[in-house]
């Protein structure tokens, strides 16, 4: 199989399987069927939110490129535009307003990943000259644009372009609606807060005991504790508790990594950070990816990955009911160009 973009596609990815100028990736998947599979699950319409407060964690420790959102009223004739009395620019009036503006950082607490998010050195033109491009043969630099081009040596040169995912940005998402069926893989119920690194072997066994059904074209939710315990530490996270008590998927095991291509699952959705271990186990090859799951599921499948959900209470009401699916709807912000967005994220059980 060959594209416009690419000549040879990574060993096991789902480039041009969904056409040559897919950039959905296993969005695809979520079709009609899949989406009454997911209705069908509800039964008592009950909801709940899965997302933290937006100004949680808290501070930039946990990521220093992340900050807060900064929050402020817009300005009217120079003033700020809350609780502003229109009288002072007609007597007559009697309303008061409110508009406020913010700087958000996309990905600074519950979040999704796009397909633009991560991709890899990779030699796309059978050249043996690896290039930087992102799922489906999108190149850096042509579909995916910054304001400087890096070589490989990491030096930089102007772009004098504005910076954007022209290809495979959020909004590509966002109209896709993401709505469908998820299921719930409750990692806390079973290792606690050991900051168990959860393999193939230990995934296979929580499915098997939580009876557990994974099919291709849902969403997975998985629980670890993270985000409470972020929660619990009200913005003043502590790093080292928070990555030695909970789990994380353990990116470098080969056969968790073909569990996710042959499940089909549309995304991994974590009330962690990176859902994947960071830094991840050492690798033995002379080149490998530093986030080995991010690389396989966003480079190579397309699929999705969510982090820092907040889990608790659907995962609590779920176990207490004997239920692992549910309902989800989750888009996220429809802004073009972007390769991250924050998501209130919806379950209804």
């Amino acid at each position: 199989m060959t594209n416009p973009r690419w000549k040879r596609r990574p060993q096991g990815s789902t480039w041009g399987d969904f056409g040559p100028d897919d950039q959905l990736g296993r969005l695809n998947l979520v079709t009609p069927e899949k989406v009454l599979q997911g209705i069908q699950e509800v039964k008592v319409g009950k909801t709940f939110c899965l997302s933290l407060p937006l100004d949680y964690p808290g501070g930039n420790i946990i990521n220093p490129r992340r900050h807060p959102p900064v929050l402020k009223p817009t300005e009217r004739n120079g003033r700020p535009n809350m609780n502003y009395p229109l009288r002072c620019d007609d007597p007559t009036a009697l309303d008061i307003v409110c508009d406020d503006q913010v700087l958000l950082t996309l990905q600074y607490s519950t979040q999704w990943d796009s397909l633009s998010h991560v991709g890899q050195m990779f030699d796309a033109d059978g050249d043996g000259i690896p290039e930087d491009v992102f799922y489906n043969g999108y190149r850096a630099g042509t579909d995916i644009v910054g304001p400087v081009r890096y070589d490989m040596q990491g030096k930089q040169t102007p772009t004098g372009e504005a910076s954007g995912a022209r290809k495979l940005g959020i909004e590509n998402m966002a109209v896709s609606c993401v709505q469908g069926r998820a299921v719930m893989i409750d990692l806390e119920a079973h290792f606690g807060r050991s900051g168990k690194i959860v393999g193939y072997e230990d995934l296979m066994m929580v499915l098997d005991k939580d009876k557990v059904v994974v099919e291709p074209g849902d969403f997975v939710c998985i629980r670890t504790g993270f985000a409470q315990l972020l929660l619990d530490m009200k913005k003043q996270p502590d790093p080292k508790v928070l990555f030695s008590t909970t789990s994380a998927f353990d990116g470098r095991d080969d056969r968790l990594q073909q569990w996710v291509t042959d499940s089909g699952v549309v995304a991994l959705l974590a009330d962690n950070y990176a859902v994947e271990a960071s830094p991840a186990r050492p690798c033995a090859d002379d080149h490998c990816a530093m986030l080995p799951l991010h690389a396989h599921c966003l480079f190579k499948l397309g699929c999705y990955l969510g982090e820092m959900w907040y889990l608790t209470e659907l995962a609590d009401w779920l176990r207490a009911n004997g239920r692992n699916r549910f309902l989800l709807t989750a888009p996220p912000l429809r802004l073009p160009g972007a390769v991250g967005s924050p998501a209130t994220p919806v379950a209804t059980v």
